[in-house]
């Protein structure tokens, strides 16, 4: 028994030095920082846009739908962010008013008026503060709508259409769901200039429309940069 216990301490006390050489050879390796993601919105993207449009005022008040696209530029310094924007939509954005003609020897003959506007659209300039993937903004700009006006007596139906110009201001929220892909829910308010249907015989004042958007947005060039 005690040539096990003199062996084995001669065993340790061989390996004890070995080991600690060996630690103190090793280098110290640090462990890596975790690698954090800015987002730069600086660049040109492309989307589509959805929503819903109501008349400011009038009755019966035109409401509808709209979905189209989408494209713009935005750049970046430091946490401001300034871009431009166009958008363009299909749109079934309606109103009418049906009631009853009396013509003198023929008695009431069916009569309605509709207002349609069918496209809409805007060119604006944006402003906004970004904090990393999410972009706080306002904008502003110029906006159309191309609508028509139907009126209808009996069996004839004669039509009109006006392109209508004016302005619009409005706010957002955007955020980046991914590299290079976000989605906004947006505000705007359109004032249209008054245009006159059926060569002046039916004028018609300004339209104004609340309209409540989202798109989705493909973002080119890379927004992201990995920083250490």
């Amino acid at each position: 028994m005690k040539k096990v216990w003199l062996a084995s301490a001669c065993l340790f006390a061989l390996a004890a030095p070995a080991s600690a050489a060996d630690l103190a050879a090793r280098p110290y390796t640090k462990a890596p920082v975790a690698m954090a993601s800015v987002y730069n919105w600086t660049g040109f993207y492309l989307g589509i846009v959805g929503g819903g449009a109501w008349e400011d005022s009038n009755s019966p008040r035109m409401q509808g739908g709209f979905v189209g696209g989408t494209a713009g530029y935005n750049w970046q310094t430091s946490n401001v962010v300034f871009g431009v924007e166009a958008d363009g939509a299909w749109a079934d954005v309606s109103a009418s008013a049906a009631g009853v003609v009396f013509v003198p020897g023929i008695g009431g003959i069916p009569a309605s008026v509709s207002s349609k506007t069918d496209a809409m659209g805007t060119v604006r300039g944006r402003i906004g503060w970004a904090v990393n993937n999410v972009l706080l903004y306002g904008t502003g700009g110029y906006a159309w709508i191309d609508n028509k006006v139907t009126a209808t007596l009996g069996p004839v139906s004669v039509s009109d259409s006006k392109f209508h110009s004016g302005w619009t201001v409005g706010a957002g929220v955007e955020a980046f769901i991914a590299p290079q892909w976000s989605v906004k829910g947006e505000y705007l308010y359109r004032s249209l200039g008054g245009e006159t249907y059926f060569s002046g015989a039916v004028p018609s004042g300004s339209l104004n429309f609340h309209t409540v958007q989202v798109g989705v947005n493909y973002h080119f060039g890379g927004p992201i940069v990995a920083k250490y």
